[in-house]
């Protein structure tokens, strides 16, 4: 039936353009048609003139004879024959001129004709195309249905294992709670155990001393009888006796032993004292930098003014820079894959050793917070971590499928997270040396940093995102106007410095989340997706480095710029570090070049 139906409407509708044509075009003949009937009229007039005209031409010629006017009658008569053949003539040539339009209309009719024939065809075969489409047509929509069954069948499957994930995840998250509090329970009583143990050692050595003495008075008061025939010399004691106490031939025997017994005591309680002494340390060791790392706030912060020392830190691009918590090292890292140690002595720093071991260039370095191990990413796809005191490798922690751009510490000094250009951050626990949690972020990491139970984290895609670490979840967003190259918090942990390559540089409120302000001047541009700003140790100034090599520094209580150094580096600045004392400010370069910064 539905192929009777498309049947008769080609047809109706072939004739339609049929009887279209036959309008179009016989409008364009009809005029020609009607010129070519009235030339075969004066044509056929013509031949009757032209005879009637040979009649009387010879009837005047017979008349000539006789009538004497003939002769000015036969000059009309020429004139009119020959006005009449030139008539003729211009008949004949539009004649010709019209059968040679007929002969092309003609032409153009069969082309039109072919046209038509190939139309048609072509109708044909588009109409067995559209039929066998409307028959895939519903080959898909079939399978379609039975993938949105299928779809619907593995969404109601996800929902169910996305129950069952949250509630596995809330078991683990009141495990993890339950074990922490036994740990703090467990570490509690056995400090009330260490505290009881040097109770009872103190309580011990106290009744040895007072047994020790009680025995002494008694062995001073009661003399022994000396025998004429013992060898024993009878020593005075000089040692707080009276000048008539004197000790008994005996005591030498008694008195060395008693004085051993009382020795062990106190060595045993000095052992205990150490032992939980070690324990009460930071996990990781200490030091000989952590005695004097600061605590708190630096004193005074010295806004820099002059380049004190200009030197080569590495072969090739400088990528960052750390000050250690105490002020006294400097830690770089470059593309030449080592981490370089300098000692900042009397405004010029001086090469102390470098740490090896990286594959690649170092992408950022962070200290912890004792000063005792190095954490430093690399473009090798991993993090490692050196001890200070012998400059030795101790970890390696590899599992991003890309570079990794930023690492830090937690505030326990415990536990590492990262961010790599794979999109993903990672927690990293140093006790058993593994990837703890693993959250894809959406977007290449640029930067990290960390307060207690939150990560922060900018991003490729212009936006900061505040990361709940228990959860793995996502707190909340903040995007910028261009992409985020550097984060960093001030000293109490209120506000987030960010730099993007808007060439803008915020600070944002971490109390409501919201920008509290804008730095920008004239001729600073962020020179790469990594450029490193920071905070002066009080917070009351941000520094931060041009792609024209220059150093700008904004005071954070007016929101004007305060000092623009230009003379030190000769390309863009790629990271800037301020040393906790606020004394130094150090920059480096996409060249090789480091800058050591001052107001001396």
């Amino acid at each position: 039936m539905a192929g009777r139906r498309v049947e008769c409407t080609w047809k109706r509708h072939v004739a339609e353009q049929l009887k279209q044509r036959d309008r179009v075009q016989r409008q364009a003949f009809e005029e020609i048609i009607h010129q070519y009937n009235r030339l075969l009229e004066k044509s056929d007039l013509q031949a009757v003139l032209s005879e009637r005209l040979q009649t009387e031409k010879y009837e005047l010629q017979d008349r000539h004879d006789v009538s004497p006017g003939a002769e000015s009658l036969q000059q009309e008569m020429a004139q009119i024959r020959i006005r009449h053949q030139e008539e003729l003539t211009e008949l004949h040539k539009k004649r010709g001129e019209l059968a040679q339009s007929v002969i092309e209309l003609n032409n153009q009719i069969q082309q039109k004709d072919k046209e038509i024939q190939s139309n048609e065809a072509k109708m044909l075969e588009y109409q067995q195309q559209i039929a066998q489409l409307e028959g895939e047509c519903r080959d898909l929509r079939s399978s379609l249905a039975d993938l949105e069954r299928a779809n619907q069948t593995l969404r109601d499957e996800y929902d169910a294992l996305q129950i069952t994930f949250s509630a596995l995840e809330e078991k683990l998250r009141k495990t993890t709670e339950d074990n922490q509090e036994l740990v703090t329970r467990w570490m509690a009583e056995k400090a009330q155990e260490a505290n009881r143990l040097n109770a009872e050692n103190e309580k011990d050595c106290r009744r040895r001393q007072a047994k020790l003495q009680k025995e002494l008075a008694d062995a001073a008061k009661e003399p022994l009888p000396i025998e004429p025939d013992d060898d024993i010399e009878v020593l005075s004691e000089d040692s707080g006796k009276g000048p008539g106490e004197t000790s008994p031939s005996r005591m030498p025997s008694r008195t060395p032993s008693k004085r051993v017994s009382q020795t062990p005591p106190a060595g045993l309680l000095d052992s205990i004292s150490n032992i939980f002494g070690r324990r009460s340390l930071n996990s990781h060791g200490t030091s000989p930098e952590s005695a004097d790392a600061p605590t708190g706030v630096c004193a005074e912060v010295r806004v820099p003014s002059t380049a004190l020392h200009v030197f080569d830190a590495h072969d090739g691009e400088v990528n960052a820079v750390r000050f250690s918590p105490g002020s006294r090292l400097l830690a770089t890292g470059g593309m030449d894959r080592r981490v370089k140690l300098w000692e900042v002595v009397a405004g010029h720093c001086e090469p102390k050793g470098a740490l090896t071991g990286s594959n690649a260039g170092i992408t950022s370095i962070e200290f912890d917070s004792a000063g005792s191990y190095l954490l430093a990413a690399s473009n090798d796809f991993a993090s490692r971590i050196w001890t200070m005191d012998d400059y030795r490798l101790r970890h390696t922690l590899t599992g991003h499928s890309g570079k990794v751009l930023s690492a830090r510490f937690l505030l326990d000094n415990a536990r590492i997270v990262s961010g790599s250009y794979d999109r993903t951050l990672k927690l990293w626990d140093l006790r058993s040396k593994v990837c703890m949690k693993t959250v894809f972020a959406g977007s290449s990491c640029n930067d990290i940093v960390c307060t207690e139970q939150c990560v922060m984290s900018g991003h490729f895609d212009k936006k900061v995102r505040f990361w709940d670490i228990r959860s793995e979840s996502i707190v909340c967003e903040l995007e910028l106007l261009g992409r985020v190259t550097s984060l960093d918090l001030n000293h109490d942990r209120t506000e987030l410095l960010t730099c993007s390559r808007d060439d803008l540089v915020k600070i944002i409120d971490l109390r409501n989340n919201a920008v509290r302000q804008t730095f920008s001047a004239q001729g600073f541009k962020c020179g790469s997706d990594f450029t490193r700003v920071t905070f002066s140790p009080d917070g009351s100034y941000v520094a931060a480095g041009s792609a024209d090599g220059v150093l700008y520094v904004w005071n954070v209580l007016t929101g004007k710029l305060d000092k623009t150094l230009d003379k030190g580096h000769s390309s863009a600045i790629n990271s800037v570090s301020w040393s906790p004392s606020g004394t130094y400010v150090v920059s480096v370069e996409k060249g090789s070049r480091a800058v050591l910064w001052s107001d001396m």
